[in-house]
């Protein structure tokens, strides 16, 4: 229980960090604003809380399907990015979200699942 736990803290950090790097960088480069009407507060405790579920769902699932992506966790993350892949481009389609936006959105999840994944297999030590 207690590698579940560690593992899912961890999962939490990379996915709700490498965001805010990633977005920040787009700040900078390309001017990507925040979102307006909500404070920064706000609007930080709203992502971590997001991310809360994909971390625990993430975790969960790679630990109850282990033997299946014993060897396979980079297609486990792959699937997971493929998802949210699917999801930012529904969200740059529609209202209120970017195609900027979704791009970030894309490096990020690039960057954070597999890491997440390498973490996350060896914190639970699936072989």
């Amino acid at each position: 229980m207690r590698k579940i736990l560690l593992s899912i803290l961890a999962t939490q950090a990379i996915i709700y960090i490498v965001p805010f790097l990633v977005y920040g960088l787009f700040h900078l480069i390309m001017g990507l604003k925040p979102p307006e009407g909500v404070s920064p507060g706000q609007f930080l405790l709203s992502v971590f809380i997001t991310k809360i579920g994909t971390a625990i769902a993430f975790v969960l699932i790679l630990y109850f399907a282990g033997t299946v992506f014993k060897e396979r966790w980079l297609l486990y993350a792959f699937l997971w990015w493929m998802m949210y892949l699917i999801g930012e481009i529904g969200q740059a389609i529609g209202p209120n979200y970017s195609w900027t936006e979704a791009m970030a959105g894309v490096i990020s999840e690039t960057i954070y699942f597999p890491l997440s994944g390498l973490v996350t297999k060896r914190l639970l030590d699936i072989n």
